[in-house]
């Protein structure tokens, strides 16, 4: 007999292991220890991740596939993928163990021992998901010295023929329309309500607080309002394509105490776990942008495409050329621990209270809010990477390794010195002013450098590049900053950075 282990982020009912109901092939899924202590997640990824799991071992099982699951609780459970398909080797005449290609190193690594653990052959396959393979880095930039995005997008642009012309060449005659991709809420504007599915989780937050395992956030009602099947992801998938797409490019990075979601899809969660596949995303949405053309811009379609085809890809591509090396990066040697407010939501900064609350009510941020408030802080205040990896990782639904730490120790830390992002995505209030409403009746002053109230995003902005000029001054795209530093009066250079210190020396108070 085959035995085929499926992890929780595996769910595709479309992988070929399932064309056939095979009598010699037992399929296994598991709720284990490693998985879920390995760093504190949110209770809402490991419910949703769990009744996910549940639910695609109840459609195998429903088409006549053998297989055997360990619930958390199962009395046979050893708390080990290793472990328990040992144990399941020794129930069943064994004579191969296969495994779809994980994304995670840490799980590629401690499931490659299997073969000598075991002494049975072990089979790795595709998981058959992703539109680029782990290395498609070194496929795309053989000869060359700079690892682009745009690069990288435009080259998978072209091999699976999207959004291109006969010719080959973008249509509208430009292959990117970030620039116009960039507006805030205009006043009393009011996005569609998002789509939520309700999933009772009763069951598993008693189970993990009866196992006492460490989780962080809030589950109201025990409910979760994301996608756990297949059905429902093509729904939402339906509802974006037709309720948000329009203006999902506009307003992409806009920010607002009231519209956590935007216009923002919320299909990240559906495709991490492989419910959806990335191509039938994009496909679906091209369809709706051809046949909707006056309603429906092509900067809506392209920024979306983008974001799927272009950095998903990437991040995995720049994670698989990097690890293990890259979980180690930091560029400026930050050292500070995240203000203890992070887990809370406790402060007085508007901007942060609201995103951070956001996030502990409903494992969800989007990415502005990921990168030009909680990561920009993280940045400014010169947080340890290794703190903001775990933070990131445990707090979000749709947050993996392959996808989390490429994204905040590149893109949003720069701790890779710049593989990922050409320069630090930092900020004063001013962005956060310009693109959300989050400044409005907030305890500080987003117009004000120092003094009494004063917006700590203001001070820490120019402390950062004053202690970091040696690492960044000669950076093409940060020139104009150290400029304007220069021309300041002594005396208010002194008054700012003199702020900047008095805020990171009471930083869990701010």
């Amino acid at each position: 007999m085959i035995l085929r282990l499926i992890l929780g982020d595996q769910l595709n009912i479309q992988h070929s292991w399932f064309t056939e109901v095979r009598s010699d092939v037992v399929y296994t899924l598991m709720e284990v220890r490693s998985e879920t202590d390995y760093v504190a997640h949110h209770i809402q990824k490991i419910a949703a991740i769990f009744l996910a799991m549940r639910a695609f071992a109840e459609k195998l099982g429903s088409k006549g596939h053998k297989v055997e699951y360990f619930t958390l609780d199962h009395p046979q459970n050893q708390q080990s993928f290793l472990k328990n398909i040992i144990q399941l080797c020794n129930k069943y005449p064994i004579k191969q163990v296969e495994y779809q290609e994980p994304d995670e190193y840490r799980v590629d690594k401690m499931l490659a021992e299997l073969k000598n653990a075991l002494g049975i052959p072990v089979k790795m396959v595709s998981s058959e998901h992703f539109l680029a393979d782990r290395n498609s880095l070194a496929e795309v930039f053989a000869g060359k010295k700079m690892h682009l995005l745009e690069t990288y997008y435009r080259h998978f642009r072209k091999k699976y023929n999207i959004l291109l012309d006969h010719n080959g060449q973008p249509i509208g005659g430009r292959w990117n329309y970030d620039a116009e991709n960039r507006q805030a809420y205009p006043k009393n504007h009011v996005p569609p309500a998002p789509l939520l599915f309700h999933h009772k989780a009763d069951e598993i937050v008693e189970l993990v607080k009866k196992l006492g395992i460490t989780t962080i956030g809030h589950i109201p009602g025990n409910e979760i309002h994301y996608p756990i099947n297949r059905q429902e992801a093509l729904e939402l998938l339906e509802y974006f394509a037709k309720n948000l797409l329009a203006w999902f490019g506009t307003f992409q990075d806009a920010m607002h105490t009231h519209y956590a979601t935007g216009y923002h899809s919320r299909l990240s969660f559906a495709l991490n776990i492989k419910i959806l596949h990335p191509l039938e995303v994009i496909s679906r949405c091209v369809d709706e942008w051809e046949s909707r053309p006056d309603e429906i811009s092509l900067s809506q379609i392209e920024g979306f495409v983008r974001q799927i085809l272009g950095w998903r890809e990437y991040m995995r591509a720049i994670y698989w050329a990097r690890m293990p090396e890259y979980a180690m990066l930091n560029f400026f040697n930050h050292t500070r621990p995240l203000p203890s407010w992070y887990w809370t939501g406790k402060t007085r900064m508007n901007c942060l209270r609201h995103a951070i609350g956001q996030s502990l009510s409903m494992a969800y941020a989007h990415h502005i809010q990921r990168l030009m408030v909680t990561g920009n802080f993280a940045l400014l205040a010169g947080c340890h990477p290794d703190e903001v990896d775990r933070w990131y990782l445990g707090i979000y639904i749709d947050a993996f390794e392959w996808v989390e730490i490429t994204n905040t120790r590149g893109m949003s830390q720069f701790a890779d010195g710049g593989i990922v992002g050409t320069k630090p995505y930092v900020s004063s209030a001013n962005y956060i002013r310009k693109m959300s409403n989050y400044c409005d009746g907030c305890y500080y002053n987003p117009k004000m450098r120092y003094g009494e109230r004063a917006c700590p995003f203001n001070s820490l902005f120019w402390h950062f590049y004053s202690r970091n000029r040696s690492l960044l001054e000669k950076n093409p795209r940060i020139g104009m900053m150290y400029q304007t530093w220069d021309k300041m009066e002594e005396s208010e250079k002194n008054k700012i950075l003199n702020q900047a210190e008095s805020y990171l020396h009471m930083m869990n108070e701010l």
